[in-house]
């Protein structure tokens, strides 16, 4: 990106919205984005609420590149995706996990505050038992320590996990955590997530040998060109993964897998059916257990009726003009 428009050229392009969610995701019940309508098409920005200007401004990036530049070339043109099970209890997640029309892969949220292990070997549990052949892998968004991380491991090895995403915090908890689960022989891969997030930081994890493979999210890399340069430079296989997007931004979590030269895994990147409503008519749902590469657009109605307040406007679009401040700054 050579140039970045004007901030009131992308303040006229805007459009804020929340989204309602069928379950609660992250303490999120409602998940607020600013969509972009720019000359190559949309894009989103939604980075979440506590990220300050530093850290939303790859998000912003993100967001331009997509409506402003477009994408790269694909190289495939359906992208395989898991299914999201939140931490809830065993009972329910039959009926999450049927809105997922193939789940040949689940991702199982645990280490959730206020829950303890047993509880997630339950959930952990309960998927195997409803999926025996599906691939399951296990999300703790750095929410356990390393005494936690290897009981969670320990007990949940059974239920023969594809991988651990983001067990510990930090890239030298997961160094000393892989090297733990190497020891004891679980034969857990252990992923990084959180510690990919800076576009430094994948590079780091790969010199620090604490990840078998990384999880990508095109909208904290800075758009899909800095994201696909961050996984040559890295050279562990990428998982691409979605932050709770709209349509919009799910597509550009697809352009990204598109473009990959190998795509070992399936992608966390049907999270629109954790959405009650979306932007458009035509939302972008797996098919198949895949998302098939297509355009998306919003629905003006829906812009319309999923408009978030006038005071929330404005706080976005200030937010808009840090991010901007912070990416001339980068710039130049």
């Amino acid at each position: 990106m050579n140039q970045l428009p004007d901030l009131a050229e992308l303040i006229d392009a805007s459009h804020v919205v929340t989204l309602p969610m069928n379950v609660q995701f992250r303490a999120v019940r409602h998940r607020e984005a600013l969509l972009l309508e720019g000359p190559a098409g949309w894009g989103e920005f939604s980075p979440f609420l506590e990220y300050g200007p530093a850290e939303a401004a790859a998000w912003l990036r993100a967001a331009i590149e997509a409506s402003w530049e477009g994408y790269p070339d694909p190289v495939r043109t359906s992208v395989p995706v898991n299914a999201t099970l939140p931490a809830v209890d065993p009972g329910r997640v039959a009926g999450i996990l049927s809105s997922y029309d193939a789940a040949h892969t689940i991702k199982v949220k645990v280490a959730e505050q206020g829950q303890d292990l047993a509880q997630d070997v339950a959930r952990v549990a309960e998927v195997r038992r409803l999926f025996p052949e599906a691939a399951i892998r296990i999300d703790a968004n750095a929410g356990w320590n390393h005494d936690e991380a290897m009981a969670g491991l320990e007990a949940l090895a059974e239920y023969r996990l594809q991988y651990a995403e983001q067990p510990v915090d930090g890239i030298d908890g997961l160094a000393r955590v892989r090297q733990e689960v190497a020891r004891r022989g679980l034969g857990v891969l252990i992923a990084a997530d959180e510690s990919v997030r800076k576009e430094s930081d994948p590079l780091a994890v790969a010199r620090a040998q604490a990840a078998d493979l990384i999880v990508i999210k095109a909208q904290p890399l800075g758009g899909v060109r800095r994201a696909l340069e961050i996984v040559r430079d890295a050279g562990l296989p990428a998982v691409v993964s979605s932050a709770l997007d709209t349509s919009i931004g799910l597509r550009q979590g697809a352009a990204l897998a598109a473009a990959l030269p190998a795509l070992p895994y399936a992608c966390g990147l049907a999270t629109g059916s954790l959405f009650s409503s979306d932007i458009t008519t035509d939302r972008f749902l797996a098919v198949g257990g895949e998302l098939q590469l297509r355009a998306i657009t919003p629905d003006p109605s829906l812009l319309r009726s999923h408009a978030v307040s006038a005071e929330r406007r404005s706080w976005w679009h200030r937010r808009l003009a840090e991010c901007h401040r912070e990416l001339l700054r980068k710039m130049g």
